[in-house]
């Protein structure tokens, strides 16, 4: 907790302004840091007046950044975090990991993957303000605030972030037993074309998504015939076991639905590997926060008895 009453530090400054930024509000942050509002708003404003720039635009409805903030912004928080890992490098510092944390992941991964396993996370490092959201672009990472996210697929190198592999996983193909019964069990690219889908729209694109396989040694991709189109991944799977077409998914949400049978896996001899991987922020020194999280998460997804 930062202290009221005289001039604040330049570094419980910086913080008051985050705290404002990933609020997205003066009074929110006020209550986080537990100080008065009126304090929050003073710090901003002598902020303001000592860098000679306009940091937050307020309207009664609205708190925005402006670019000069947005850049101040991820300065504060690459300042704030160089010191705390430089401290925490320290013996006489190593303490645990504390404060607010913010990941972002897919929601599919984040309800099957991750938040079974996240009491045992919290019990380890219980002074961590864990801030979980869903989170599909990479670009979104520095704009948004997160310390770090999970992302599936290739990351491309980055000047201003870094990629660490986490686990890999395979794309499936999957029908239920009644779509079986009708329309047969794909056994080859050629069966594909036979087949239909269910289609997954991926907003960025305004377009469903490719079908990737890997073809002696190439990536090859594959347009089906769409049945159905959906946007959510839980949809999709569901549309699948009511055998409205063939689905395609990763290997970690297939599991339970290959264990009940609602769900039989084909084409298996063709498969593409989904790669999963933490990012975060280029940063001179790694925040302790994401370095245990890191961590965890690796021991977590390369674990055999959680994911076969």
């Amino acid at each position: 907790m930062l202290s009221d009453g005289g001039n604040m530090d330049k570094l419980e400054s910086m913080q008051v302004y985050i705290s404002v930024v990933d609020a997205h509000s003066f009074a929110r942050a006020a209550e986080m840091l537990g100080l008065p509002r009126s304090t929050v708003s003073r710090v901003i404003k002598e902020l303001e007046a000592w860098l000679g720039i306009q940091l937050l635009k307020r309207t009664t409805r609205k708190l925005s950044v402006t670019a000069d903030g947005q850049r101040y912004y991820e300065e504060c928080k690459r300042v704030l975090a160089d010191i705390a890992t430089m401290e925490s490098s320290f013996p006489g510092r190593a303490a645990q990991p504390k404060g607010r944390f913010k990941v972002g992941m897919p929601q599919s991964f984040a309800r099957h993957c991750i938040l079974p396993g996240l009491p045992e996370f919290l019990h380890q490092y219980p002074e961590l303000e864990l801030m979980l959201c869903s989170s599909d672009s990479v670009e979104d990472i520095i704009q948004e605030g997160y310390d770090c996210v999970i992302r599936t697929g290739r990351i491309d190198d980055s000047t201003t972030l870094v990629a660490r592999p986490l686990a890999n996983f395979k794309w499936v193909i999957l029908a239920s037993p009644h779509y079986i019964d009708l329309y047969g069990r794909p056994e080859s690219l050629a069966d594909l074309k036979q087949h239909r889908a269910v289609g997954y729209l991926n907003h960025r694109t305004g377009r469903t998504t490719d079908w990737f396989f890997t073809l002696d040694g190439e990536d090859v991709a594959l347009r089906m015939k769409e049945t159905l189109i959906v946007d959510d991944t839980d949809a999709y799977i569901q549309a699948g076991v009511q055998g409205l077409g063939l689905v395609r998914i990763a290997s970690y949400l297939a599991v339970p639905y290959l264990q009940s049978g609602a769900l039989v896996s084909c084409m298996d001899n063709f498969s593409f590997d989904l790669p999963l991987s933490l990012v975060y922020p280029q940063n001179r020194y790694l925040p302790p926060s994401v370095r245990v999280f890191y961590d965890w998460c690796r021991g977590l997804l390369t674990s055999p008895e959680r994911y076969p």
